[in-house]
């Protein structure tokens, strides 16, 4: 349920709706906008809420049923606002397209700044890296671990930009939160709930990642993990399911980007990258994605992808990415979107 206060509703008012849910035996969610309070009644206690006669208490303008299973990520939630996440002034969501861009893993000093370097010249706003890395084989590099969270750390000092980087245990959240702006929950991990609480409850921005065979709803449902939890600032991220076809890794759904913007008001990002597993699908793929309305893409690049550790054929050259940020910025900005471009 949906409680949409009167423009200039007072802080009193508002307590008073939320004590009124709290005592049903609902949790109660907040959301401020420009000029009205919207309060969401999510829990089990659906019928007793609407006994609790909101829509006749002070300061209620009206009162709307949620019926989706998914609540505070639902688009009636925010009024059909869309929800802009803002990190140290760079923006991504409602209207604003934003680059998140980086090599797949962090390898050694020298190779996370030539990407940097590369990135910040390009414009982009938001860095990413990975300290620790979910492989199919336990055999395979699994990430520096915190070492590379301290060379993440060392050229976010370097180079200002926001640092995205993927947290897998709840064990380690701590030391990513030292670093992480914006915490990425990976697709094999889209339905640990616990992790997904734990990350609701840091109030770290969370990028989350859909699950190779998961459905859309599937996803809305597990972004409610995070935001009920108090955390607004979440970013669904479409990154390729499985599906029969076995020309390349995975099928990027880009189908899911306006049907997710029919549906929730929470920033829509696209990952070409694993979606293809292929350097020369990664263009057309984010193209395609910007047009489709995407709000952000995130993707990979590497100063020598020949001798990456992991993911090198799918990395953008890092010679070659101001072209590739150049195309895809103008794509966004032909569909209206604002672009965030940092100046070098």
């Amino acid at each position: 349920m949906m409680i949409v206060m009167k423009e200039g509703a007072s802080e009193e008012q508002i307590q008073a709706v939320v004590d009124r849910i709290e005592k049903a035996g609902a949790n109660a969610h907040v959301s401020r906008g420009q000029f009205v309070t919207v309060i969401g009644a999510v829990g089990d206690a659906d019928s007793q809420v609407h006994e609790a006669g909101l829509e006749l208490a002070d300061g209620v303008d009206h009162v709307v049923p949620i019926m989706k299973p998914y609540k505070l990520s639902s688009l009636q939630f925010k009024k059909g606002e869309r929800t802009t996440i803002e990190i140290d002034g760079r923006k991504l969501g409602g209207g604003v397209f934003s680059l998140i861009a980086g090599p797949c893993t962090v390898e050694s000093r020298d190779q996370l700044f030539k990407s940097g370097e590369q990135c910040r010249a390009a414009g982009v706003p938001f860095f990413r890296g990975g300290a620790y890395k979910p492989r199919t084989s336990p055999y395979s590099f699994q990430g520096l671990g915190v070492e590379g969270l301290r060379l993440l750390k060392e050229a976010k000092e370097e180079f200002g930009m926001p640092i995205v980087t993927e947290l897998m245990d709840v064990r380690d959240i701590d030391d990513v939160l030292e670093v992480a702006d914006v915490i990425q929950v990976g697709a094999r991990n889209m339905q640990n709930y616990n992790l997904l609480t734990e990350i609701g409850r840091s109030g770290r921005p969370a990028l989350l990642k859909r699950g190779l065979s998961a459905t859309i709803e599937e996803l809305l449902m597990a972004s409610e993990y995070i935001l009920k939890e108090g955390n607004q600032d979440v970013m669904l991220c479409e990154r390729g399911i499985r599906t029969f076809e076995p020309g390349y890794r995975f099928t990027l759904d880009l189908l899911a980007i306006p049907v997710l913007q029919q549906l929730t008001h929470l920033p829509i990002v696209v990952d070409p990258s694993h979606a293809a597993g292929r350097r020369d699908l990664v263009l057309p793929m984010s193209l395609a994605a910007a047009a489709a309305g995407a709000d952000g893409i995130i993707v990979e690049t590497h100063p020598d992808p020949e001798n990456a550790v992991c993911d090198g054929p799918q990395a953008i050259v890092g010679s070659e990415f101001g072209d590739y940020a150049s195309q895809v910025n103008r794509v966004a900005e032909m569909v209206g979107k604002q672009l965030e471009v940092i100046s070098a």
